[in-house]
């Protein structure tokens, strides 16, 4: 009871009023030391009022949009630009907690060359978790390709004669292993490792974890590459017909299908900074499409020969993409411009699979060996056509070489050959910090299965693929055709506000010629011209049917018909004609006309 007693005297004012002998009181203030239990309690969890507050001024770097007239919206997008800026700093300052580094081999002489170093060299200098990187698969039935989650976690295998297997290459569990019996082309995750696409001999299939056939994709009809967009929940296919098609794995529904006209495709890779599908085709051609677009966005001629390889640089936010081909070169693109390529050398044995790495290094399959290039040398333009500094080689007896995929966080390239499958260690390629919200490779169930709700909930929708990914937020470009209505108008309306005849009018597009008639022309001003119009409406709206009248008035205003004008030329032609021949005979050679009577008694009277 004593020490309910005492928390209650606690929480006693922290101000007392003292009565003086004026009968004014006086606040006497008091002291916020340490015995002051109330005060120190109570402010963590109060505020000042809006209306006391003193407004801090904006971080440094905030876009203004005090050129909008509408004051609620001119403040709202100010406090969101200026929010967003304070994330980007505060954003900034949180990478000073990323202690980890993504090492590399370094060299002690200048005579020293660091492809000289060999896999067992760099595996016995390694520790011991990044040594069991190194591995040897020997399977039959390749050649294989190879594919990893996200998280570098877990490892699916197609064969081409129907192998399929997927296991966590870490710990050496299989979580499921099938013989197909058929051709088998590719293989792909979706969002997570409990399912997985197969491209078959005929169609797409999608197999959970275990194995078991779940559905039967159709409408993919001999796809030979698959790609799957992980914020869209996009399944994307290309195959032998030349149709790139987009499945949504949430709804089931095929969203969109295009084609793309050039024949069979069995090079794709994606961007995944903007979610953009890059084809290389037969014809030497590299095209990007979207699916709010039947047509290639950007189309460009990169080789003389079939593309046989196609990556995006991630570490630079899909800035470069490499592209390699039949006719032995190899090429590095800045996707801002697309004037040429920034680097371009030859290999030798032929070019096959490119791959870049989370940190920047390019992988490049020529003949037997692979080459492992680091930049700034291949990002860096260079006219001849020279071999950037080589970083690491790996000769593989095993031909061809046709698939590269380097292990997410990992330092690790996995090679796909006829004979099976070979992970060699590239220190310095993978990411050494993770950020768990988006991949973790240490998750558990529960967060397997949260994430999965998370990122289904946050789904983004296709339409909003694009080159450009910023332009979502952002308000639209000022028009830069405007006019006014009525001439000599103080503020011009811009192009887009204006009625459609006015628009029509400014494009010269406008047919005038229905626009008043013969007697509003010539006849009153002002106030009587109106009435006139207005009577006119009025008996145009007599008789019958007025609706089917109104319904085809309507589809009339406006409408060019080159028929309508050459046959009112022609008309015009002919009363123009007739004008001129009665006007050139006189009144005594012109034959007598039955009107004439009505004409002479007008006169008369």
């Amino acid at each position: 009871m004593d020490s309910l007693i005492a928390r209650a005297d606690a929480l006693r004012p922290v101000n007392k009023r003292r009565r003086l002998d004026n009968g004014s009181s006086h606040t006497k203030p008091k002291s916020s030391g340490p015995d002051d239990r109330t005060l120190h309690s109570v402010v963590p969890h109060t505020s000042l009022p809006k209306s006391l507050r003193t407004s801090s001024p904006p971080p440094e770097g905030t876009k203004s949009y005090n050129h909008i007239q509408n004051p609620k919206l001119r403040q709202k997008l100010n406090r969101e630009s200026a929010q967003a800026t304070k994330a980007k700093a505060l954003v900034k300052d949180s990478e000073l907690l990323l202690q980890e580094d993504a090492g590399g081999i370094q060299v002690e002489d200048e005579m020293e060359r660091t492809w000289r170093v060999g896999q067992d060299e760099v595996a016995k200098a390694s520790g011991q978790d990044a040594a069991r990187g190194r591995k040897e698969w020997t399977l039959d039935g390749g050649p294989y390709r190879a594919r990893y989650t996200r998280n570098g976690r877990h490892l699916a295998v197609v064969g081409k004669n129907g192998h399929v297997a997927t296991f966590d290459w870490q710990t050496g569990t299989l979580h499921s292993e099938l013989q197909l019996q058929e051709t088998c082309r590719d293989i792909t995750f979706l969002h997570d490792h409990s399912h997985f696409a197969v491209a078959q001999k005929k169609y797409v299939f999608i197999y959970d974890r275990d194995g078991v056939e779940l559905h039967r994709l159709k409408s993919h009809i001999e796809p030979t590459r698959l790609e799957f967009l992980p914020y869209h929940w996009l399944l994307a296919s290309v195959g032998n017909p030349g149709y790139l098609k987009y499945q949504d794995t949430s709804t089931g529904q095929l969203v969109v299908e295009h084609r793309t006209k050039l024949g069979a495709c069995t090079t794709m890779t994606q961007n995944f900074h903007n979610a953009v599908i890059h084809l290389g085709h037969q014809n030497g051609t590299v095209t990007l499409w979207t699916p709010n677009l039947s047509h290639p966005a950007v189309q460009l001629l990169a080789h003389l020969g079939p593309v046989t390889g196609l990556s995006v640089d991630p570490s630079t936010g899909g800035r470069y993409m490499a592209t390699s081909g039949q006719d032995g070169t190899v090429k590095v693109w800045d996707c801002r411009n697309w004037k040429g390529a920034v680097r371009t050398w030859s290999s030798r044995g032929g070019s096959g699979e490119v791959e870049w790495s989370q940190r920047g290094a390019l992988a490049v399959a020529s003949g037997g060996t692979v080459n492992v290039y680091t930049k700034p040398s291949i990002q860096t333009p260079f006219t001849p056509h020279t071999q950037p500094p080589l970083y690491l080689t790996h000769p593989i007896p095993h031909r061809p070489l046709t698939s590269l995929r380097f292990c997410p966080y990992n330092d690790i390239l996995t090679i796909g050959h006829s004979a099976g499958l070979s992970s060699i260690l590239i220190p310095g390629s993978g990411e050494p910090n993770f950020d768990s919200s988006e991949s973790d490779p240490f998750e558990n169930k529960k967060q397997c299965r949260e994430r999965e709700v998370k990122s289904l909930l946050d789904k983004i929708q296709p339409d909003m693929i694009a080159l450009d990914p910023d332009f979502v937020g952002s308000l639209a470009p000022e028009p830069k055709l405007s006019t006014a209505v009525n001439e000599g108008a103080k503020g011009e309306i811009p192009f887009a506000r204006l009625p459609r005849y006015e628009r029509l009018r400014v494009q010269g597009k406008a047919d005038e010629t229905e626009e008043l008639s013969a007697e509003d022309d010539g006849e009153g001003e002002g106030e009587e011209k109106s009435e006139r119009r207005e009577e006119k409406e009025k008996k145009k709206m007599r008789g019958r049917n007025k609706t089917l009248k109104r319904y085809l008035r309507k589809q009339r205003k406006n409408v060019i018909d080159p028929k309508a004008v050459a046959v009112r030329q022609r008309l015009a032609k002919q009363r123009e004609e007739r004008e001129r021949q009665r006007n050139a005979v006189p009144d005594g050679d012109r034959k007598p006309s039955a009107l004439d009577r009505f004409k002479r008694a007008h006169q008369s009277s």
